[in-house]
């Protein structure tokens, strides 16, 4: 926004106010920004853990951390479209959960041993913040304070299933985890869409931005396996580990993001936009963040042995990362146009039938094998949107909001 709030401004004023208008030219302001750069510690805690165990049990404790914290993050990117962050005593309390989500992250590695109580605690502390700005934001609006109550139902399930599971460990540990994440994921849905507020271009925004901060993360960790001395074949692998970062931006960016929030601002305000966003956003952006955390641990692991195979887990996370990605980006062209993109689809295929045959040849071999399984669908795609894109992406107006159906 640009000057001062207007007197009638939603998210104006010293106390939390519910948005009621709406308004799409709301973007993301710089303490939102600030607030998600926690997530860039959280994501790397999250390739360390897997990287310190890189077996299947380490794969799974990654991915199972990684949804409790996406969770914690996706109720502040609906937050932060009823209340204005940066006003009164919201600020003290964004900078709070900062420093809540930045114990859960120093917890992370550990998670599963002698910081998971820590870890728990820490979480449910950042939950019941979120909880609260909600109930105050919510004041005079019964519908929005009856879907605030039940996502403080499923968030106190959840948390104390975590809480439980710092007591135990194997097997048992695992199933309360999975267990509360299934709770904390589907309380929204158990209690219906219809009372919640968003302002669509802000949210989409916001998760636009947290894609970035996971392609971000996926450089440091390539980063962290540089540790070895450079050499010809180690500054091909940069190149090649970059190219397969800018492929992943530019499968997103280059027309998803922009047909995604083009058709959430399009749908009807209430019920229908509000489940799209929780589908759309809040569900499948969440195996696109997965797929590249587990891109980035291969790059990481790939690093440091470029003449060697990958292993099995680390293999699978390098193809099976991408692979991940792109059946994401297939199941939200499903959700929002009931098409199916077949070259993505084709992709995601074709990156796990490889998946073995990562262990088999080298790890720059494997590097290179990403990149020619991505950069020709996206050439072939760039030249099939054809009009429809460069429309798109310039602001004219399309015949439809998304890409031709035989993409």
């Amino acid at each position: 926004m640009t000057g001062p709030a207007a007197p009638d401004s939603p998210r104006r004023g010293r106390r939390p106010r519910i948005n009621a208008e709406l308004r799409n030219e709301e973007r993301v302001k710089p303490l939102e920004l600030f607030f998600d750069l926690v997530f860039v510690l959280a994501f790397t805690q999250c390739t360390a853990l897997m990287a310190n165990m890189p077996t299947w049990e380490g794969l799974a404790q990654g991915m199972l951390v990684l949804a409790v914290l996406w969770w914690a993050w996706v109720g502040y990117a609906w937050l932060t479209s009823v209340v204005d962050p940066e006003e009164g005593g919201v600020r003290i309390a964004m900078f709070a959960a900062m420093a809540g989500l930045l114990i859960v992250a120093l917890c992370v590695p550990e998670a599963f041993g002698d910081r998971a109580l820590p870890f728990a605690i820490a979480y449910g502390l950042v939950r019941a913040g979120q909880i609260a700005l909600f109930l105050i934001a919510g004041r005079g609006d019964s519908n929005l304070r009856h879907s605030i109550v039940g996502l403080g139902v499923s968030s106190a399930i959840g948390v104390g299933l975590l809480v439980g599971a710092a007591f135990v460990d194997g097997p048992v540990q695992y199933a309360l985890w999975i267990l509360a994440i299934v709770v904390d994921f589907g309380g929204p849905a158990f209690f219906g869409a219809d009372g919640w507020k968003l302002v669509p271009a802000h949210f989409a925004e916001r998760h636009n931005l947290i894609i970035i901060l996971a392609l971000g993360e996926s450089i440091v960790a390539f980063s962290v396996g540089a540790e070895v001395a450079l050499s010809a074949e180690v500054y091909v692998a940069a190149v090649l580990g970059i190219g397969i970062a800018a492929a992943l931006w530019w499968i997103y960016f280059d027309v998803v993001a922009l047909v995604t929030e083009r058709r959430l601002v399009m749908a009807e305000e209430g019920r229908v936009r509000n489940e799209l966003a929780r589908d759309s956003y809040s569900f499948l952006h969440f195996p696109m963040v997965a797929g590249i955390v587990l891109t980035a641990l291969g790059l990481e692991e790939a690093l440091p042995h470029l003449d060697d195979p990958l292993h099995v887990e680390s293999a699978f996370a390098l193809f099976g990362g991408v692979a991940i990605y792109l059946l994401a980006h297939v199941a939200m062209r499903w959700r929002n146009a009931h098409t199916v993109s077949r070259t993505r689809l084709g992709a995601a295929v074709l990156l796990l039938v490889l998946w073995p045959v990562g262990t088999e040849m080298s790890a720059l071999a494997s590097l290179v094998v990403v990149n020619v399984v991505l950069w020709p669908m996206i050439a072939w795609e760039h030249a099939h949107y054809g009009d429809g894109r460069y429309r798109l992406r310039h602001g004219l107006e399309v015949d439809s909001p998304g890409p031709p159906s035989s993409a």
